[in-house]
């Protein structure tokens, strides 16, 4: 713990909270990109910690919240077949699609059941030559390896009966979605560490270009988040626009070189809808052509599908930073984490699920 307790020292957090205090002239919006972040952020009350007019802003960067309602609602038609085992993480299972999740169906006798890696799908295929194995592949670029290593494997080892219902989404076009959209009020950047591990940050430089934006590659420790802001709010105050790595421990400019060659081979870029927000183009990643044998979609028939979000639920609006998670009506009412309207109240990412299980609850909370 000696190298993690260096990253959560109250003292020094105080500190660079101050120093933030002291270079504030003006009222700055700072997104956090990543759901991991965010949770960080209200854990810790780091935006309690910031001066008056820093306002932290929640971004979409929560893989479970963003999953398309079509995803979700074809992984539940698949699970419902006979002969499949449909694998899935844990986050995944309590998401509600238009009438279910995946716990009712399991519940209801599909074979479901959760893997901590899709090499453990990979596994189940193997050891059940006479059913289909489907995993649910969703995530930014973090997890998108892994995955994509499933299924080169899945091919080497000619596993015919394992798929993937494929959701992966991408950062950058979701950044420049934000700031083209209507009444956008995000002025800099916190960009998610564990992305940037695996596609380094080259794809970053021309957005902060184009848009005039700051954007400081951090993690998710407070003292990390804490000196991403720091950095963030020194160049809003100079009127600057570069991207600063303030992760370098972990994130080098290049990446993860290997797992991007993976990337490249197994996956193509796509359009991508995400759940609350919308389709924004080419911003998700889909099987490629050499590997769309092990496609689900292609696999099932599950094209046919309708959907029906909750019309109480406004987590696109949480996602796209409109509103804090408290701002909407049904928050801590209709829905909490054990009867959730959106996916923003399910996963350990989403920004409802943390206002609601650290108690904000007001505005007034910060």
């Amino acid at each position: 713990m000696k190298y993690l307790s260096e990253f959560r020292d109250g003292r020094r957090a105080r500190m660079l909270a101050a120093e933030i205090g002291r270079i504030v002239t003006r009222p700055w919006s700072i997104m956090e990109v990543c759901g991991g972040q965010t949770h960080s952020i209200i854990r810790n009350g780091i935006d309690q910690l910031l001066p008056n007019g820093v306002e932290m802003i929640h971004g979409p960067g929560c893989p479970v919240c963003v999953t398309p309602l079509e995803v979700i609602d074809k992984a539940l038609a698949i699970a419902a077949l006979r002969n499949v085992i449909f694998c899935s993480f844990g986050d995944m299972l309590r998401v509600p699609g238009s009438r279910d999740d995946l716990f009712k169906v399991k519940g209801a006798g599909a074979d479901v059941r959760v893997v901590y890696s899709p090499l453990d799908a990979l596994k189940i295929a193997r050891d059940n030559p006479a059913r289909e194995v489907v995993f649910l592949a969703i995530g930014f670029e973090t997890t998108a390896p892994a995955n994509a290593m499933a299924v080169k494997l899945a091919k080497q080892q000619s596993l015919e009966n394992f798929s993937m219902l494929v959701s992966h989404v991408l950062v950058p076009p979701a950044i420049e979605a934000i700031m083209n959209a209507p009444g956008n009020r995000v002025q800099a950047f916190l960009a998610a560490g564990h992305v940037c591990c695996v596609t380094g940050y080259a794809s970053y430089p021309s957005i902060a270009s184009r848009y005039r934006v700051p954007i400081v590659v951090t993690g998710f420790e407070p003292l990390d988040i804490l000196e991403g802001i720091r950095r963030v709010v020194r160049q809003l105050e100079l009127g600057e626009a570069r991207v600063e790595n303030a992760y370098e421990r972990v994130v080098t400019e290049a990446g993860n070189v290997a797992a991007q060659k993976v990337l490249r081979e197994v996956f193509a870029e796509t359009d991508r809808t995400w759940r609350g927000i919308g389709t924004i183009p080419r911003s998700g990643w889909r099987l490629s052509d050499a590997y769309l044998d092990f496609d689900a979609e292609h696999r099932f028939d599950v094209a046919d599908i309708t959907t029906h979000e909750s019309p109480l639920c406004r987590s696109g609006d949480v996602l796209k930073g409109a509103i804090k998670p408290h701002d909407c009506a049904a928050f801590g009412k209709e829905c909490t984490p054990r009867s959730p309207l959106g996916a923003t109240m399910v996963s350990s990412e989403g920004a409802c699920a943390a206002y609601f299980n650290y108690g904000r609850f007001s505005r007034s909370e910060r």
